[in-house]
């Protein structure tokens, strides 16, 4: 299993690398798409030949399989940093690829919130399956599950398990949610840390200290950090989730691949 990161800021773009939410995963069977906030489409793109074509970089190496391998799309919520570029997707498959019945595993509803900048039709691009608190889902050879976090909309994360390897993707969440919802255990804890302590912001979403206590809770092996308000002082979060953790933690950033 691995994991790119596409965008990892919290809430609106940083000055630099500044695309939102939105990782991929890979597993022996499958490409998972995990949000599409705003500027992931494009950093995919550096990442994946679309169309299913291969280029070739610098080092004359094939890039990842292309759009039309990528096998699922999940939206964990209906904010813009984990769902704008729903719309750049949806231009892409009907009009660049002409592809229809793209899956996409969203909360009940969405469809047709986010539904109203396109007058209520898709064009048959999608294939939207809702999921809620509880579901489990199987994509190609992975086994998704999905739990209510604690954010304002229905928000979900989801535990990702392929190649016998167990990935928890926070998405947004307060304290008053845990990993732990999942069982111990996890390989690693994709988790946001939107601020720093003393300032807990609104309680709606973590610090770098909640997602180190969370991840030590559920016992989970390895701990990555992202969906940092932009501005702050990165090694500081690093720090403080680390000291709550009782190991260091990783820090998400733009383009980065980690072998889970």
């Amino acid at each position: 299993m691995e994991l790119t990161v596409l965008g990892c800021s919290g809430s609106y773009g940083a000055p630099a690398g500044g695309a939102c939410s939105g990782y991929l995963v890979r597993t022996a069977g499958a490409t998972l798409w995990l949000d599409c906030g705003n500027g992931t489409l494009a950093n995919l793109q550096r990442h994946a030949a679309l169309g299913g074509s291969r280029r070739r970089d610098q080092g004359d190496t094939p890039c990842p399989p292309g759009m039309s391998d990528v096998t699922a799309l999940v939206i964990t919520h209906w904010h813009p940093d984990h769902c704008a570029d729903i719309y750049g997707l949806h231009v892409l498959l009907m009009y660049g690829l002409k592809r229809s019945g793209f899956p996409v595993y969203a909360p009940e509803g969405l469809e047709g919130r986010l539904g109203t900048l396109v007058d209520g039709d898709w064009g048959g691009a999608f294939a939207w399956s809702a999921v809620g608190d509880g579901d489990a889902v199987s994509v190609a050879d992975c086994g998704l599950r999905f739990s209510r976090t604690a954010h304002p909309p229905p928000t979900m994360a989801v535990e990702v398990t392929g190649d016998g390897k167990r990935l928890v993707y926070t998405a947004d969440t307060g304290p008053d949610w845990s990993v732990e919802a999942f069982g111990p255990g996890a390989d690693l804890v994709l988790s946001e840390a939107t601020f720093q302590e003393p300032d807990k912001g609104s309680g709606i979403h973590l610090t770098a200290r909640d997602a180190g206590r969370s991840a030590l809770a559920a016992g989970a092996r390895n701990l990555m950090l992202t969906h940092l308000w932009p501005g702050l002082d990165p090694t500081a979060s690093v720090v403080e989730g680390s000291e709550a953790f009782g190991r260091e933690v990783l820090l998400a950033a733009p383009h980065q691949r980690t072998r889970i």
